[in-house]
């Protein structure tokens, strides 16, 4: 075989030959255990649709060739050609499935509530927000995450997800999505995007404060 023919060889096919398999696949990418060293996470790549792989941890890559260098720790061409070629009897294309894994969703049992609890509400007076405002805008969320209990405050999306904050956690519960507040009366010709609904909340207080008429 020459070069040419060499690289043909799908570097995915010869690996499987070789007996190694991919642990996961990304688009065009399969990720390996990598040949060349003891790893216990997949950092070694193939790209399937260039025939290229790269060794992420070892910050090595290149084609089948680059690849025989590594594995059979050789500069010399002629001996890398003859060890792909004694091995290409054993290639056959292949292909690789991977099973799907079902996982729960981080927060269960969500149980929505008024806003009461006085634990949230001093940390939203910490935070210098009007409790009533809060109590208007927002609801007490209780759930579990990996079987453990949590209350937490809840702002609702458009989508029927919520945005989660207290004292000592921040996140979502899905789906994830924008908050749409329609102001009362006629259309207005501005909008205000807050980046979350602590600012909203921290605007409707100051708002409060210095235009106690407004909605």
């Amino acid at each position: 075989m020459n070069i040419e023919d060499v690289k043909q060889i799908p570097i995915a096919d010869y690996l499987h030959s070789l007996g190694y398999s991919p642990v996961k696949q990304q688009g065009n990418g399969l990720w390996y255990k990598s040949p060349l060293r003891e790893e216990h996470e997949p950092s070694f790549k193939v790209n399937t649709d260039r025939n290229l792989w790269y060794d992420f941890g070892a910050g090595k890559g290149g084609n089948i060739i680059a690849l025989a260098k590594e594995l059979y720790c050789s500069d010399s061409l002629p001996y890398l050609l003859n060890r792909i070629a004694e091995q290409t009897p054993h290639v056959r294309p292949v292909s690789f499935s991977f099973p799907q894994r079902r996982t729960e969703p981080s927060f269960q049992h969500l149980e929505v509530r008024d806003l009461t609890h006085p634990a949230l509400l001093r940390y939203l007076e910490g935070r210098g927000i009007n409790i009533e405002l809060a109590k208007r805008e927002c609801k007490e969320l209780h759930f579990t995450n990996n079987g453990r209990p949590f209350f937490a405050i809840g702002f609702p999306n458009i989508a029927g997800g919520y945005e989660v904050r207290n004292s000592f956690f921040k996140g979502c519960i899905a789906p994830k999505d924008i908050t749409h507040i329609r102001q009362q009366g006629e259309p207005r010709e501005k909008c205000l995007v807050f980046e979350g609904f602590m600012d909203y909340l921290s605007f409707l207080t100051l708002r409060m404060k210095n235009c106690p008429t407004m909605p």
